[in-house]
């Protein structure tokens, strides 16, 4: 039986090679333990596409619609594989990814490409959604090899924070909205965008915003009324690229105008789709905040 002794080894030093590249992350819907460093990547979360994309990750698989500007180049590399809200399971198979990342808007589809490979939900939303940003950066850098890249942009990230922390201190209230064509909504601070008035600590102009998940829907008389120092403003349109009415020709009215916001003209446009799209996106979050940042500059 001497002979059984080199195979047990072997087999005992297979299993160890096989848990030392195991990698337990955290995810939407709780630790998942991924087996080994993920060689082809398919992923249909723009946060998480960002993220990687920011750790020098090349993606193998993605969705048709990257809606980020500054994406738009990654498809060039890649299989469209679906869209964020619909997989393409023939492609996807075809493909042949190691792993699958959904979050958002594809996540209900974890159980049919989970059928394909293992899929994670990488979601991420709510008041804490900075401190979401830095744990999926965590995880994708413990995931694939780059910790060292993970730490540095975790500090970008943190630094940006800081420096938007400081512009807005005591600069006044906020009010959030959104504009889809001629309709307005408005977001608070338990809202998908309420990070921005906890991480910022950014008060609301406005402390009891119904926290639905498109907005309470409002009029330009409850803007008028609740006269905020700042309105930050999103254009769904610009972010899906609708072409419906643009979130500036939507507020140009007398209404609006009477705000405090409007007369000191300290109405801040955000970068639509890092916001509505790829938010806790590395790239998105710091963009997002760099806008809110040099608008609340400008004033004393």
């Amino acid at each position: 039986m001497r002979w059984l002794n080199p195979v047990l080894a072997l087999s005992a030093l297979a299993l160890f090679v096989v848990q030392a590249f195991a990698t337990e992350i955290e995810t939407a819907k709780g630790p998942v333990t991924v087996g080994n460093t993920p060689q082809t990547l398919a992923v249909f979360d723009i946060a998480a596409v960002d993220t990687l994309n920011s750790l020098g990750v090349k993606i193998a698989g993605l969705p048709e619609n990257l809606y980020v500007p500054e994406l738009a180049g990654l498809k060039g590399g890649a299989e469209i594989v679906g869209t964020i809200f619909e997989p393409d399971l023939e492609a996807l198979s075809a493909l042949a990814p190691d792993l699958i990342i959904v979050g958002g808007r594809s996540s209900p589809q974890l159980a049919a490409t989970s059928r394909i490979a293992q899929t994670i939900d990488m979601t991420m939303d709510g008041d804490d959604l900075f401190a979401q940003a830095k744990q999926r950066l965590t995880a994708y850098g413990a995931l694939v090899g780059r910790q060292a890249e993970a730490e540095a942009l975790a500090l970008e990230l943190d630094n940006a924070l800081l420096s938007t922390r400081a512009a807005v201190k005591g600069k006044g209230k906020a009010l959030i909205v959104m504009t889809s064509g001629p309709k307005v909504t408005a977001y608070g601070k338990d809202s998908r965008f309420g990070w921005v008035h906890s991480a910022l600590e950014l008060p609301p102009a406005v402390e009891d915003v119904e926290a639905a998940i498109h907005g309470e829907a409002i009029s330009f008389e409850f803007l008028r009324d609740a006269n905020p120092d700042w309105l930050i403003v999103l254009d769904r349109a610009a972010a899906i690229g609708s072409g419906e009415q643009n979130a500036m020709a939507t507020l140009d009215n007398e209404l609006v105008a009477a705000t405090t916001a409007w007369k000191k003209k300290q109405v801040v446009y955000m970068p639509a789709a890092d916001f509505y799209i790829a938010a806790g996106g590395v790239r998105s979050t710091k963009r997002v905040l760099e806008t809110i940042r040099d608008a609340f500059a400008q004033t004393q």
